[in-house]
């Protein structure tokens, strides 16, 4: 039975890291509390099941002098490129464990092994939820994202588009509901070219199949769109994946299915937002504090005073559409809108 215990002892060990680094990735990167708590219940969990083995017997056995596997590394074993990666290779760590735990358990407890497989089921679904969260590009929060829509524009869509990243945009969203899918990509293609130039961002509204054709940073879907599960099973970590909220629950059924970015509106009444109810600055305020470690866009009605008013209430990036295109100088109203969102 003294291997057993070695492999319990060892397992334990692995399982109760693991699922630290994981609750550590939920509070300081994701900033989910209800994330974070799972797993730290399944740590607590693992350690209340073993409670029925002699804590000095356990002890006794271990020997990490004489492990043979310390000395066994795997190819990919130091490769964490990305918080995602880290986040697969523990989910996948605390599950090995949880198993070979299960296993040993069963020649000294099979009440302790059985709550060890249900801790393991448990986990897989915390780790999965983890995942989508940090899955696609490294999230970012851009200021000022221009909804490129031609029929808004004061001038041609592309010398619009020119002039908002020359003014400092940070990301443009494709946003033509009425292009067939050989058009829309087309000006996908070439925005794609003068965002790179511009160490900007590119999504495309609804359409993955084009964000994907046209190597855009991402894809924004809206309440009615592909579920995002469905477009993160499409796009895998290829793309970011932005959702349109306009209450509380949406907005915490987003994020929980992993969302890279939230659109949070309507902030005032807005006429590309006809029908859609009128949510507030008070919306943005709760979605702030319930979603800190998840990147917004304030959207609708959005001008330069607004901004100001927004971004006294914390608010980090903005969504705009009429406010740059149909500007006499879009350029200048990047500039503004930006100003006011540093010093409002």
């Amino acid at each position: 039975m003294s291997a057993t215990l070695r492999i319990i002892d060892a397992n334990r060990n692995r399982a109760l890291e693991a699922l630290r680094v994981l609750e550590d990735l939920c509070r300081f990167s994701v900033g989910d509390r209800a994330l974070s708590e799972g797993f730290k219940a399944a740590r607590h969990a693992v350690a209340q099941a073993l409670e029925s083995l002699d804590a000095s017997r356990l002890l006794a056995s271990r020997d990490a002098h004489g492990d043979v596997g310390t000395t066994i590394t795997g190819a990919a074993e130091h490769d964490r490129p990305t918080l995602h990666a880290i986040a697969l290779a523990n989910g996948s760590r605390a599950a090995e464990a949880l198993r070979s735990l299960e296993e040993s358990l069963k020649l000294h407890d099979t009440i302790a092994a059985t709550r060890i497989e249900r801790i393991r089921y448990r986990t897989y679904d915390l780790a999965r939820d983890l995942a989508l969260r940090l899955a696609g590009s490294a999230p970012r929060q851009w200021a000022v994202c221009v909804l490129l829509t031609e029929s808004i524009c004061c001038m041609p869509w592309l010398d619009a588009a020119k002039a908002a990243l020359d003014g400092g945009a940070d990301c443009l969203q494709l946003r033509e509901k009425h292009l067939d899918g050989g058009k829309l990509l087309a000006r996908a293609v070439l925005l794609r070219e003068l965002t790179r130039s511009a160490a900007a961002s590119l999504i495309i509204n609804d359409r993955i199949d084009v964000a994907l054709a046209s190597d855009a940073d991402g894809v924004h879907l809206g309440q009615g769109d592909l579920p995002i599960a469905a477009a993160r099973s499409i796009a895998g970590s290829a793309l970011l994946i932005g959702a349109s909220t306009h209450d509380p629950h949406e907005a915490a059924e987003a994020v929980a299915a992993g969302a890279s970015y939230c659109g949070v509106g309507c902030m005032y009444p807005s006429g590309t937002k006809d029908g859609l109810p009128i949510a507030g600055p008070s919306y943005l305020v709760r979605f702030l504090a319930e979603h800190p470690g998840t990147p917004h866009l304030a959207i609708g009605g959005i001008d330069e005073a607004k901004v100001r008013e927004l971004a006294g209430l914390g608010c980090r990036g903005v969504a705009v559409s009429r406010a740059v295109l149909a500007a006499p100088d879009p350029a200048e109203a990047v500039r503004r809108l930006r100003g006011a969102l540093a010093h409002g």
